[in-house]
């Protein structure tokens, strides 16, 4: 894989006062072996500004710099900020015009970050933070920062803000960036403290859990502390946090774990890695990890990320493989999948797809022979995917915990919860209110629950049972690797039934099953109250 070192030309035109103009100079664009990217000319602050601060406390200077980007702009555009001695807070902010577009043509939308003295590379050291197009403006120094940015001392030497051009309309981009100083003594530095990888649990058990949510440290709007209340609300063991391609809220969510009257919480901690071509979920990574998004498939730089997701003790999880919003699609394959997320939200056209699209790696997987063997991309074992269901709420109205991933774990910790999920032995259900049990069983007693692998001669006859609670009016279908092979009658309005149906290997290659509402009209299946990660059948 080509490891290239991503440096630009600057452009001709350098700030020294306010309000320069940057255009897209033919020297200012270079296309690496990653996404193309522009490099603008630098803002400089002199140097002489640090001294004459010194006998005037919290003193500021601004710079602010306009620019037009053009339709086909590359994804990233950086403004090198020379930022001298003695500095105590950097802060920025932008604008940029939103002209009306025609029916069906893309507006302009343009996202935001900074990157450090340490430079843009990608994977580096320079990362501070990004808030995409959730706010206008952000600060960073040692003791605080916006939310979505990392605080510490602001060091002297050259900073990139980031702006990330998501769509250009047909107008162009016009953009303004304000640039402050603030001079002084920096703030201390506040050390970060992280939730505990564990927490008190039942010991082996069924534990419910919501891994992909957001909060206000991205472009969600909710708090540590409201996320925490409407999960234990939702009836939920463990949450996993993702926000979108920064980690800044890993340091706020220890007093969100603990002992607590509904009982503890364990919070993993993420990032949702979000890509020009599809978003990915890493889950459960050390505190402080930062996978970096600045690639598309093209690039040929995913795999790279997934290692440095797994290396840093997260799984690797494509979010809504088939969302339809701009850039949303999952186009990096998914041979380095640990897990796939094929309910997002509220049950939708998109989920079905995605089901369908999970069900078909299903039958690859048992076609080839490859669903109990070693893995040799660090899967854990296993080369068929589990799949996985969550809100990825934001907001008020988003209910957390619809839907929920239930997973067997050996207690609640995120080492076992993780191999729980990495094993496939989870279910998914819309709501606390739904449970399951399912489980395959042979002629002489043998016995493989969700995930597990019932070793019967291809002949020998075999019971599938499966239990259902919290799921009034539902109907239960199950299906194989031939497609689904029983339909059962609706359950009655208690929600509880038990439905069985007797197969064998021979005939089913595996046995997954889903809970499905009452069809409103036509020919679609209603939408899913529940499914299961499939039992396979045979040695």
């Amino acid at each position: 894989m080509c490891e290239d070192e991503h440096r630009g030309d600057h452009g001709s035109d350098h700030s020294s006062g306010h309000g320069s103009d940057h255009g897209v100079g033919r020297r200012a664009l270079f296309v690496t072996g990653a996404a193309a990217a522009l490099t603008l000319g630098s803002v400089s602050f002199p140097s002489q500004a640090a001294d004459a601060a010194d006998a005037d406390a919290d003193a500021s200077e601004t710079r602010t710099v306009r620019g037009t980007l053009p339709t086909g702009a590359p994804d990233f555009v950086y403004l090198p900020v020379e930022v001298p001695s003695g500095v105590r807070e950097i802060k920025v902010a932008y604008t940029y015009e939103r002209p009306a577009v025609p029916a069906g043509t893309a507006g302009n939308a343009l996202d935001i970050g900074i990157f450090d003295q340490h430079g843009t590379e990608l994977g580096g050291r320079g990362f501070r933070g990004w808030s995409g197009g959730a706010r206008t403006e952000f600060f960073i120094r040692a003791d605080d920062a916006t939310p979505g940015y990392i605080p510490g001392p602001v060091r002297e030497g050259t900073w990139h803000i980031a702006l990330g051009p998501y769509t250009v309309a047909p107008q162009g981009l016009a953009y303004e960036v304000t640039v402050t100083l603030t001079y002084g003594e920096p703030g201390e530095a506040v050390r970060p403290v992280y939730p505990p990888s564990r927490a008190k649990g039942r010991g082996r058990a069924w534990y419910r859990g919501d891994c992909h949510l957001h909060s206000w440290y991205s472009d969600g709007r909710r708090t540590p502390a409201e996320i925490a209340a409407l999960a234990r609300a939702a009836g939920l063991d463990f949450i996993n946090t993702s926000d979108h391609n920064t980690h800044s809220a890993h340091a706020h969510w220890a007093d969100q774990a603990g002992p607590h009257p509904d009982g503890e919480l364990l919070i993993l901690l993420g990032e949702e890695v979000t890509t020009r071509n599809g978003h990915v979920v890493a889950l459960g990574t050390e505190p402080g990890t930062f996978v970096d998004w600045r690639y598309r498939a093209r690039d040929n730089r995913f795999g790279r990320y997934a290692r440095r997701i797994r290396q840093a003790g997260g799984l690797v999880v494509p979010a809504h493989p088939h969302a339809t919003c701009i850039g949303c699609n999952w186009k990096f394959g998914f041979g380095e999948a640990d897990a796939v997320e094929v309910w997002n939200g509220a049950y939708g056209p998109d989920d079905e797809v995605s089901l369908a699209d999970w069900d078909g790696m299903l039958v690859a997987s048992v076609r080839e022979g490859r669903e109990g063997r070693e893995s040799s991309e660090g899967r854990g074992g296993r080369d068929w995917i589990p799949a996985m269901g969550n809100s990825d709420a934001h907001r008020d109205p988003d209910p957390v915990g619809t839907p929920q991933t239930v997973v067997l774990a050996d207690e609640l910790s995120r080492a076992a919860i993780q191999e729980g999920i990495r094993a496939g032995r989870s279910y998914v259900a819309e709501s606390k209110a739904v449970s399951l049990s399912f489980s395959a069983t042979g002629p002489k007693g043998e016995h493989a629950g969700i995930g597990g692998r019932l070793k019967v001669d291809g002949d020998d006859p075999v019971t599938v049972r499966l239990e259902v609670s919290g799921a009034p009016r539902c109907t239960v279908r199950l299906v194989t690797d031939q497609g689904v092979l029983h339909t059962s009658p609706a359950l009655p309005v208690s929600g509880a039934g038990t439905v069985e149906w007797r197969t064998t290997a021979q005939y089913a290659a595996y046995v997954r099953a889903e809970v499905r509402h009452e069809v409103a009209a036509g020919p679609l299946p209603g939408a899913l109250a529940a499914f299961t990660n499939p039992v396979f059948l045979g040695r």
